[in-house]
């Protein structure tokens, strides 16, 4: 890395930021762009960063939207996360990965674990405890086992302009950036996006993504089934 990974820590906990600061200012192949506390951090901010990879140890700025990271996509730049969690607990787990980490570290995590999970994930990859690696195949599975629902409610077809969206939708572009993108009303998307997940069977944007996904469309969009 020949200008060194910016990396942006956005922490809650002074002690935790100011540890993660002073193990990454030792090592030449990072570059710290800030170290802020939590509450005196905009998401702007964040975003004009430019940093390479956010240390966060709050699901604060994931939760919010429209997601962090989709904004972040506009700069033609994906910023990565890598969250220290304060608590140990699966479903905190599940929902910082929905919403964009690529790295989950729980808070006993020693400096080395914290220094590797950066570097990992600036490189483009995820790392997460063992057995919350194992947590996510669990998942997977059980959404296999879900699929024929999945295409029972999918064979209700899609429009064409829903089928536009999907793909949208798993960039994680919020409604505003879909609708700029096609020259439609915000409002407008909105609706679709309820008409598609009503249609998949499905309540959020991420599983109507997946369950589109699995669905073939007959053939492709050859013999596609939608409707105008």
């Amino acid at each position: 890395m020949e200008s060194g990974t910016k990396v942006l820590i956005v922490c809650c906990n002074c002690l935790l930021r100011e540890s993660i600061a002073r193990i990454l200012a030792k090592k030449t192949d990072f570059e710290i762009v800030e170290a802020q506390a939590m509450g005196s951090t905009s998401r702007a901010e964040v975003v004009n960063s430019r940093a390479d990879v956010l240390v966060l140890d709050s699901l604060e700025f994931l939760l919010e939207d429209p997601p962090l990271f989709s904004e972040t996509g506009a700069h033609d730049r994906m910023i990565k996360c890598v969250l220290v969690a304060m608590e140990d607990d699966q479903d905190h787990f599940v929902t910082a990965i929905r919403r964009g980490a690529l790295g989950y570290v729980l808070q006993d995590a020693s400096a080395i674990d914290v220094l590797s999970a950066i570097r990992t994930v600036a490189e483009g990859e995820a790392v997460c405890p063992p057995r919350y690696a194992r947590l996510l195949f669990d998942l997977v599975a059980t959404q296999a086992e879900q699929l024929p629902n999945s295409r029972k409610h999918a064979k209700r077809g899609l429009t064409r302009r829903e089928q536009h969206l999907i793909p949208l939708i798993g960039r994680g572009l919020s409604n505003k950036e879909i609708a700029n993108h096609l020259g439609l009303s915000e409002q407008t998307v909105k609706n679709h996006i309820h008409r598609i997940l009503r249609k998949v069977g499905v309540s959020d944007r991420l599983s109507a993504f997946e369950a589109c996904q699995i669905r073939t469309f007959g053939s492709s969009t050859r013999n596609a089934g939608y409707t105008d």
